[in-house]
């Protein structure tokens, strides 16, 4: 094999957040407030505070803004609107152990690690001080600080840019598919995540220095 052939080693590791390594959803607290009634519960994610709401955060949009918009189109659901911001830590669930254990290999083996996270500007500060593995990142781009949300490619050039990512070297680990697209456009590797399990085989796959489990 030539030198010009011979496959580039990747040097640099980009993680989603959310459900990667940090269990997120919003059924966490609304579980407590909707009790048994499973049906009240998936109505009100479906139609009051949707996903397409909770990213407009993401995007940048201020929790102000966006639970004076809810209420407006549901005022008598405003207590369980207010909920989702008041108390929006409930929505999350904990570290993904397994998963943070393979960002700790990569740590210790010198692979560069960034994040890329679709999140609140205004909450994401609660999870850093949560999740003491976050200070592992040499840099977190967070989409509500930016005003762009993956998988817009904005946000991975943005990425490349920032920290001087050869994003011919890099991994980007995400669960949701769209994200996964967006990065393999603007030139990434990409793994899709499913479960700790799968991630180090593919992690593996790349030459990456991780045990295969």
């Amino acid at each position: 094999m030539s030198a010009q052939s011979r496959p580039v080693a990747i040097n640099t590791a980009v993680f989603d957040l959310g459900n990667v390594l940090i269990r997120w959803n919003p059924r966490n607290l609304y579980k407590k407030l909707f009790g048994d009634d499973v049906e009240a519960m998936e109505t009100f994610l479906t139609e009051v505070c949707h996903t397409a709401w909770n990213e407009q955060q993401d995007r940048g949009r201020t929790w102000q803004e966006a639970i004076e918009e809810a209420i407006a189109r549901h005022p008598d659901q405003e207590a369980m609107i207010r909920a989702y911001r008041e108390r929006w830590e409930e929505t999350l669930d904990g570290a993904i152990e397994d998963t943070v254990a393979i960002l700790d290999e990569l740590h210790a083996n010198g692979i560069r690690l960034l994040a890329l996270t679709n999140w609140s500007a205004e909450t994401f500060p609660i999870a850093l001080e949560r999740f003491e593995f976050l200070q592992r990142f040499e840099g977190i781009l967070v989409s509500g600080a930016e005003g762009v949300i993956k998988p817009s490619p904005e946000i991975f050039q943005l990425l490349a840019s920032r920290y001087d990512v050869d994003m011919r070297r890099a991994v980007f680990i995400d669960d949701h598919r769209p994200n996964i697209e967006g990065a393999q456009r603007e030139g990434f590797h990409a793994v899709q995540f499913f479960d700790a399990a799968q991630l180090r085989r593919d992690l593996v796959a790349l030459g990456l220095p991780v045990q295969a489990g």
